[in-house]
């Protein structure tokens, strides 16, 4: 375990290696899951207010299904995440597929496009990370959780690659805990897990 200011980060998040390869996946984790994306209380409104500026990218049946249920919706289990398709291990609402079959987020096609200033939700732009907050002065956690089946071609193009999760994972992790973090996780990961000093 490493132990950066605040924030408890597993071992795996420096020794394994992973790279996304879309081709392979089609974008599935933003189908295959237990509930829509978690959302943090900072991005609900967000979430309602770019809505406009996104709506032109969803299927006539996302928008249907956010009218009917909203931006966003409580899950027992794992508080605000994103609406889905039917049930909770459905497409999420703001997900569309190309001409490939690839899922591609209606929030990041905007994002890329500059018609928005804000990419995804930061627990879609983490994974395979998983984070949570503490509560009460506790430490937040960042664990290592890829699907076993789904993200199977990046663990392998990421050991082709030689690329340590967190040299992936780089933006998002500055996005949420700033460049003094990542500089620090990076120095620890290659100080502890030599490897990481060729990647």
């Amino acid at each position: 375990m490493i132990a950066v200011d605040n924030v408890l980060i597993s071992d795996a998040i420096a020794q394994e290696q992973f790279v996304c390869d879309l081709s392979k996946c089609k974008g599935g984790c933003c189908e295959e899951g237990d509930a829509g994306a978690p959302l943090e209380e900072a991005e609900l409104e967000l979430m309602v207010d770019l809505y406009d500026k996104i709506k032109p990218y969803l299927t006539e049946a996302s928008i249907a299904e956010i009218e009917k249920k909203g931006k966003y919706v409580y899950h027992r289990e794992f508080g605000w995440v994103t609406p889905t398709l039917g049930n909770d291990n459905e497409i999420c609402v703001y997900g569309t597929r190309d001409e490939n079959g690839t899922i591609k987020c209606a929030f990041e096609q905007a994002y890329y496009d500059g018609v928005i200033g804000w990419k995804k939700p930061i627990s879609c732009h983490l994974y395979p990370i998983i984070q949570k907050t503490g509560r009460n002065g506790g430490y937040d956690h960042m664990n290592y959780e890829p699907r076993e089946v789904l993200c199977k071609p990046a663990c392998t193009l990421g050991k082709k690659l030689k690329v340590p999760v967190y040299q992936f994972l780089k933006e998002p992790i500055i996005r949420k805990y700033g460049e003094a973090f990542y500089e620090a996780l990076a120095k620890v990961a290659q100080d502890y897990f030599p490897a990481n000093k060729k990647a």
